[in-house]
């Protein structure tokens, strides 16, 4: 998984609430197995008319946004079905940060096993990044720091401990367990020696 120190970006405001992961990839896009490919289809029925053509008053169908890696949104984000496919669209497209006032845990949690950081701030602060990304201007987000910097204010934001050192040192879940590596090859090399009957064809 790519590490994430910080990112600087025009940002997207998608002032929708309650966006599902059917929005955010539907369900006809679910049956790959790749994490890559998904990006053209993200926000797909709010992207594209049903001749398929992009619809011009989208947001990410606009420069500069069709180029955003922030993606500020509503409340809720991420709710209903668990499907990991929502953040692999989102990343495929580029967005690797998401701002907003709430989320549905597992989106929220399978965010941080993809690469995408997800920060929670008040609707208040939501109001203020909104108005740089109608000024097309860029903000600034230090996962360090826990601050996101626009013009001359910055917001600061909290964050698990664990889930930070995720995402600064890139490890996902098999990155987790290879940290273990030595540790589970002593285990079943003892497994083995105890009870060798388990391996025998």
């Amino acid at each position: 998984m790519k590490k994430f120190k910080n990112l600087k970006s025009v940002p997207a405001y998608l002032p929708i609430v309650n966006i599902d992961t059917d929005m955010i990839i539907p369900k006809q896009f679910l049956k790959t197995i790749k994490r890559t490919g998904l990006g053209k289809s993200l926000f797909f029925e709010m992207r594209y008319d049903n001749d398929g053509k992009e619809i011009n008053d989208f947001i990410l169908n606009n420069k500069p946004y069709n180029n955003s890696k922030i993606l500020i949104t509503g409340k809720n984000f991420g709710c209903g079905s668990s499907r990991e496919h929502a953040p692999w669209a989102l990343l495929d497209f580029g967005i690797t940060c998401v701002i907003s006032s709430s989320y549905a845990d597992i989106f929220y949690n399978n965010c941080f096993k993809n690469g995408i950081l997800p920060i929670t701030i008040s609707e208040e602060k939501i109001k203020e990044l909104a108005e740089y990304s109608n000024r097309k201007e860029e903000i600034s987000v230090d996962l360090i720091e826990q601050k996101i910097t626009f013009g001359n204010n910055e917001i600061k934001f909290e964050i698990d401990n664990f889930k930070k050192e995720c995402l600064i040192e890139g490890y996902d879940d098999i990155a987790l367990s290879l940290n273990h590596k030595s540790k589970i090859e002593s285990f079943e090399n003892k497994i083995k020696s105890e009870r060798p009957w388990i391996f025998n064809d």
